[in-house]
């Protein structure tokens, strides 16, 4: 059984003050840090199309309305270890070209740098899609990259 793309070339992470995010073509991730010990209980949240809060006994540690939307009944959370929350929401847009720059609309950005990383990983991701033979996870992209790179679905086979 073959490994998934994104963990053989790794993740290209946005940190954060409480955490860090990361994406895919298909999926968002949040991870937050939270005290020790936390308990499922303990934790409030709400993962709907357009927007997210979270909340640790009773304490706001993210909210607010996502850069893009996401699959509602599709996001998921998880309490790692009583001190990680591991977020997962899944991209209505799956494509190469939806590379979100933040996670909020307008917070937790990624620096220009890291922008750059994120998209390129999400191009060599979808080259791997469209080439399922080979193996893309060493491999660097340059050039046009930018919203997924060139398109090449017109030429024939």
């Amino acid at each position: 059984m073959s490994v998934p793309f994104e963990e053989r070339s790794g993740v290209v992470p946005c940190g954060t003050p409480w955490g860090r995010w990361y994406q895919t073509l298909e999926e968002v991730f949040i991870e937050v840090r939270v005290p020790p010990g936390t308990r499922a209980k303990d934790v409030r949240c709400s993962l709907r199309s357009q927007h997210i809060a979270l909340a640790v006994r009773g304490q706001e540690l993210l909210q607010g309305k996502l850069f893009d939307s996401t699959v509602t009944d599709e996001g998921t959370w998880t309490l790692e270890d009583r001190q990680l929350i591991r977020i997962v929401l899944m991209k209505t847009n799956r494509d190469a070209g939806n590379c979100w720059t933040s996670l909020l609309e307008n917070e937790y950005a990624a620096d220009p740098w890291v922008q750059d990383q994120m998209q390129r990983k999400l191009t060599l991701e979808r080259f791997q899609r469209e080439n399922p033979g080979f193996d893309f996870s060493g491999a660097e992209i340059s050039g046009n990259y930018s919203k997924g790179g060139p398109d090449f679905s017109s030429l024939e086979k």
